[in-house]
């Protein structure tokens, strides 16, 4: 499977920590940045990144890092077909794949270590998701087109 792993700045950090995790796995690991620590970056430009390569290859997943995950998770949501989960601990990780088939793991740099970002992402790329109809139903109603007034 690929994994395609972006931050902004305030994720730089621990991007360049679970690099080197990732390395050691059997997944193909694509870092599409930031590649270096800027403040002025912005947490949309991974984001779109991570979500269009995610949208585009759809056996693949993606982890998006940022302060606290909201950023990244909104904007990867943007995109039809993403299914963006910010994920705070295992079980969440867990559910997110399980009952919605998240394909993005939204993580904060701020709230969570790199030992507790190990084990999220772990369990995120390895659950598969229960397909249970009515859960199918669901997810396929994310991508309809409606205006909301």
């Amino acid at each position: 499977m690929r994994v395609y792993i972006g931050a902004d700045y305030k994720g730089f950090e621990r991007k360049k920590e679970l690099l080197k995790f990732l390395a050691k796995t059997e997944y193909e690991v694509i870092d599409v940045g930031a590649y270096s620590y800027d403040e002025g970056d912005d947490y949309n430009d991974p984001a779109i990144t991570v979500a269009k390569n995610v949208k585009e290859n759809r056996d693949s997943r993606g982890v998006l890092i940022c302060d606290s995950a909201h950023g990244v998770t909104m904007q990867a949501n943007r995109f039809k077909g993403v299914r963006a989960a910010h994920c705070e601990n295992e079980e969440s990780a867990k559910l997110a794949r399980e009952h919605d088939d998240a394909n993005i793991v939204c993580l904060s740099a701020y709230f969570l270590d790199e030992e507790q970002m190990q084990k999220i992402i772990t369990t995120f790329l390895e659950t598969k998701f229960e397909g249970i109809e009515r859960r199918v139903k669901r997810i396929n109603r994310l991508d309809e087109r409606e205006d909301y007034d």
